[in-house]
Protein backbone atom coordinates (compact mmCIF):
# COMPACT_ATOMS: atom_id res chain seq x y z
CA UNK A 1 0.00 0.00 0.00
CA UNK A 2 1.66 3.15 -1.49
CA UNK A 3 0.94 6.56 -0.10
CA UNK A 4 -0.12 7.97 -3.29
CA UNK A 5 -2.43 5.03 -4.02
CA UNK A 6 -4.08 6.35 -0.60
CA UNK A 7 -4.20 9.63 -1.88
CA UNK A 8 -6.25 9.19 -5.02
CA UNK A 9 -8.43 6.56 -3.29
CA UNK A 10 -9.14 9.40 -0.95
CA UNK A 11 -9.65 12.03 -3.78
CA UNK A 12 -12.03 9.46 -5.47
CA UNK A 13 -13.81 8.78 -2.45
CA UNK A 14 -14.11 12.69 -1.93
CA UNK A 15 -15.41 13.52 -5.73
CA UNK A 16 -17.03 10.26 -6.35
CA UNK A 17 -15.63 10.09 -9.81
CA UNK A 18 -12.36 9.02 -11.09
CA UNK A 19 -12.07 11.21 -13.79
CA UNK A 20 -13.07 14.25 -11.39
CA UNK A 21 -10.25 12.82 -8.80
CA UNK A 22 -7.73 12.70 -11.99
CA UNK A 23 -8.50 16.26 -13.03
CA UNK A 24 -7.89 17.51 -9.19
CA UNK A 25 -4.79 15.53 -8.94
CA UNK A 26 -3.44 16.16 -12.45
CA UNK A 27 -2.82 12.79 -13.59
CA UNK A 28 -4.63 10.48 -16.33
CA UNK A 29 -7.72 8.87 -15.20
CA UNK A 30 -6.07 5.03 -15.75
CA UNK A 31 -4.02 5.69 -13.36
CA UNK A 32 -6.27 6.98 -10.75
CA UNK A 33 -8.42 3.61 -11.87
CA UNK A 34 -5.02 1.37 -11.84
CA UNK A 35 -3.98 2.58 -8.10
CA UNK A 36 -7.77 2.04 -6.90
CA UNK A 37 -7.69 -1.41 -8.73
CA UNK A 38 -4.33 -2.18 -7.31
CA UNK A 39 -5.80 -1.34 -3.88
CA UNK A 40 -8.61 -3.32 -3.89
CA UNK A 41 -6.48 -6.38 -5.04
CA UNK A 42 -3.69 -6.00 -2.45
CA UNK A 43 -6.57 -5.64 0.35
CA UNK A 44 -8.58 -8.37 -1.75
CA UNK A 45 -12.18 -6.39 -0.86
CA UNK A 46 -13.71 -4.19 -2.99
CA UNK A 47 -13.83 -0.38 -1.67
CA UNK A 48 -16.02 1.22 -4.36
CA UNK A 49 -19.46 0.73 -5.44
CA UNK A 50 -19.30 0.95 -9.12
CA UNK A 51 -23.09 1.22 -10.72
CA UNK A 52 -24.00 3.27 -13.78
CA UNK A 53 -21.00 5.74 -12.80
CA UNK A 54 -22.20 6.93 -9.47
CA UNK A 55 -19.76 5.58 -6.71
CA UNK A 56 -20.23 4.71 -3.11
CA UNK A 57 -17.98 3.03 -0.45
CA UNK A 58 -18.93 -0.31 0.10
CA UNK A 59 -18.12 -0.65 4.16
CA UNK A 60 -14.44 -1.36 3.66
CA UNK A 61 -13.86 1.67 2.01
CA UNK A 62 -15.16 3.96 4.50
CA UNK A 63 -13.12 2.02 6.83
CA UNK A 64 -9.91 3.05 4.36
CA UNK A 65 -11.33 6.14 3.94
CA UNK A 66 -11.33 6.79 7.69
CA UNK A 67 -7.47 5.98 8.34
CA UNK A 68 -6.18 6.48 4.95
CA UNK A 69 -6.34 10.01 6.36
CA UNK A 70 -4.92 9.04 9.61
CA UNK A 71 -2.44 7.61 7.81
CA UNK A 72 -1.65 10.58 5.39
CA UNK A 73 -1.76 13.25 8.67
CA UNK A 74 1.05 10.73 10.65
CA UNK A 75 3.33 10.52 7.02
CA UNK A 76 3.29 14.59 6.88
CA UNK A 77 3.80 14.74 10.42
CA UNK A 78 6.98 12.18 10.49
CA UNK A 79 8.21 14.55 7.50
CA UNK A 80 7.69 17.46 9.24
CA UNK A 81 9.63 16.38 12.51
CA UNK A 82 12.33 15.12 10.80
CA UNK A 83 12.62 18.54 8.14
CA UNK A 84 12.49 20.20 11.64
CA UNK A 85 15.68 18.49 13.02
Amino acid sequence: MELEQLRMFIKVAKTGSFTKAAEELFVSHSTVSRAVSSLEAELGKKLLERDNRVLGLTPEGVLLLKRAGDILVLAEDIAEEIHNM
